[in-house]
């Protein structure tokens, strides 16, 4: 049984963070573990507020986890604040954990910011070069690397540059496009294209935390970067697809339409 850890906050109406994590790390039946790092009140419609575990508490769940079970991979998603991103690093560097996805949820769909302004720096420092690979999409992707992105010679350029900060790889997402999905992966100095036909629906809450999670499963499972990520657009695009209409707002994808 290969084992996938999410670190990352809660979303109690289950569409993205751990929730999301934890359903689609079982949908590839695969063993999910969590570390919650923050709580949020959410729904579809917004996020209405955070609030942040003590880092004492942070490490304690990671020692917890990572004393007694040894990831496969590791995923990590929402880490709101400077403390937590370097207690977070600390435990992953003392555990010496491989196959890590960086998922950089910095503001949500509803427009809340989800990372301290302040923290960024620090996340950078800490986390990149520990990365098998980062995960942002374009606007995450244009606050990392300082380029406003309209196209994809600017996330070609964006991507190089994060590239510079340590990860092994990086896949900047195309969904905020207007046209199409395509998105880009830069990694050896190599650049790869994965192209998507747009899918007309407002029903994407938590698509990026879980193509992340579905990375980090056929990674588990001993797949390529390349082949993980087009596994992971498969999986996701199938759950888009599901047509699943729950909530008020931008609702949830189906995570399990394969079960």
């Amino acid at each position: 049984m290969k084992k996938v850890l999410s670190i990352a906050g809660s979303d109690p109406s289950g569409g993205a963070g751990i929730q999301a994590d934890i359903k689609t790390i079982t949908a590839h039946k695969l063993y999910a573990m969590a570390v919650i790092v923050s709580l949020t009140a959410q729904n579809t419609k917004e996020v209405s507020g955070v609030f942040d575990c003590p880092i004492e508490f942070v490490k304690a769940q990671m020692d917890s986890v990572l004393s007694d079970i040894t990831p496969d991979s590791i995923k990590l998603g929402m880490l709101s604040n400077s403390n937590i991103m370097r207690i977070i690093a600390k435990a992953l560097r003392q555990y010496d954990c491989k196959n890590i996805v960086l998922d950089p949820v910095m503001v949500a769909t509803s427009g809340t910011r989800l990372m301290d302004k302040d923290a960024l720096n620090v996340y950078i420092d800490e986390l990149f070069g520990m990365a098998k690979i980062v995960t942002p999409n374009l606007p995450e992707a244009s606050i990392l690397s300082g380029i406003k992105i309209k196209n994809i010679d600017d996330m070609e350029r964006a991507a190089i540059k994060i590239s510079s900060y340590g990860c092994d790889s990086v896949l900047i997402k195309g969904g905020h496009f207007s046209s199409d999905a395509t998105d880009l992966l830069y990694k050896d100095g190599e650049i790869s294209l994965f192209h998507a036909t747009r899918i007309d629906t407002k029903n994407t809450h938590g698509t990026g935390c879980t193509l992340s999670s579905a990375i980090a499963c056929n990674i588990a499972n001993g797949l390529s970067i390349e082949d993980s990520i087009q596994k992971a657009k498969d999986y996701v695009r199938n759950a888009i697809n599901s047509n699943l209409s729950i909530g008020h707002g931008n609702g949830p994808i189906n995570h399990c339409w394969n079960l």
